[in-house]
């Protein structure tokens, strides 16, 4: 099996998955707008006004604390975890960390010229200047569809964070490449794969703009390609030979983490900066005493 086909494969997986997830009317979440889960802990608190109460500070937008601050602490505490989960496979040689080594040595040694060329194309996704010009077509695609200028504050927040969380994590962590041939050139420091940072995050952030006023199943083929490319990146980051398993891996939290907490800030697709989220779907009726 060559290296690129490996590529494809976990990209169409992530895809599917991600497909699936959003499609599906069973489950009530999507991976794109952090919006529908806030609407489904507060369907699920109707039933429980007294924990409703104690908990409206907390998830209410137009309060100091309130569920900005609260979801984004949340999002930001479980990356974390996970990341110095990582971290910690990573010293002591464990779980995933334990097929850094080989992975890259494969990847390197096993990908042919026509293999090689395919895999710089796919990481190239994840480079800043196609990053850079997706973002700006899509606001400005946004902009003149809608007239909302908060549209490049989302981009730029997504994009401009990214960037600095990744090569701010790079000189902290301070890990050097794999010492195998490297199919694509390679700077810096090798921990989180910056490539695949910034196409977690910023290639949801295309779906979520697009997929504004759109139908499910459109919204649904949208976080399916985000998913697609951004998984598409971080395997032939690891394939190409300049970043181990576990820097791609830790640059998929971190981007969707990003993404997650700029998209919360924002109210989702509804793209206003702190202002809430419907409460409930349209024709559903609250309890008159969790108003």
């Amino acid at each position: 099996m060559s290296p690129a086909l490996v590529v494809f494969l976990c990209g169409v997986s992530a895809a599917l998955l991600a497909f699936g997830i959003s499609a599906s009317r069973r489950v009530d979440v999507d991976p794109v707008d952090p919006a529908k889960a806030e609407q489904a802990v507060r369907r699920s608190l109707w039933h429980h006004p007294k924990v409703d109460r104690f908990l409206h500070e907390r998830m209410d937008r137009k309060t100091a604390g309130g569920f900005l601050l609260t979801a984004s602490v949340v999002v930001l505490f479980v990356v974390s975890i996970f990341v110095g989960i990582v971290l910690d496979m990573i010293d002591n040689h464990s779980g995933i960390a334990a097929a850094d080594r080989s992975v890259a040595k494969w990847g390197s040694e096993n990908g042919s010229t026509t293999t090689a060329h395919v895999m710089k194309w796919i990481t190239q996704l994840g480079s800043t200047p196609v990053i850079v010009a997706a973002l700006l077509l899509v606001a400005c695609f946004d902009y003149f569809r809608r007239h909302s200028r908060e549209v490049f504050a989302f981009v730029a927040a997504v994009g401009i964070g990214e960037l600095l969380l990744s090569n701010l994590l790079k000189v902290v962590v301070h890990r050097e490449r794999p010492a195998v041939l490297h199919l694509v050139a390679a700077h810096g420091y090798s921990f989180p794969s910056g490539h695949t940072v910034a196409a977690a995050s910023a290639w949801l952030a295309v779906a979520l703009v697009l997929g504004r006023d759109r139908s499910r199943r459109t919204r649904a083929l949208l976080a399916g390609g985000a998913a697609l490319i951004a998984v598409s990146v971080a395997a032939s980051r690891a394939l190409l030979g300049v970043h181990w398993l576990t820097d791609v891996v830790a640059g998929l939290a971190i981007g969707w983490g990003w993404f997650m907490i700029v998209a919360i800030i924002f109210g989702g697709r509804a793209q206003r900066l702190g202002d809430p989220v419907s409460d409930h779907p349209q024709g559903v009726a609250v309890p008159a005493d969790v108003r």
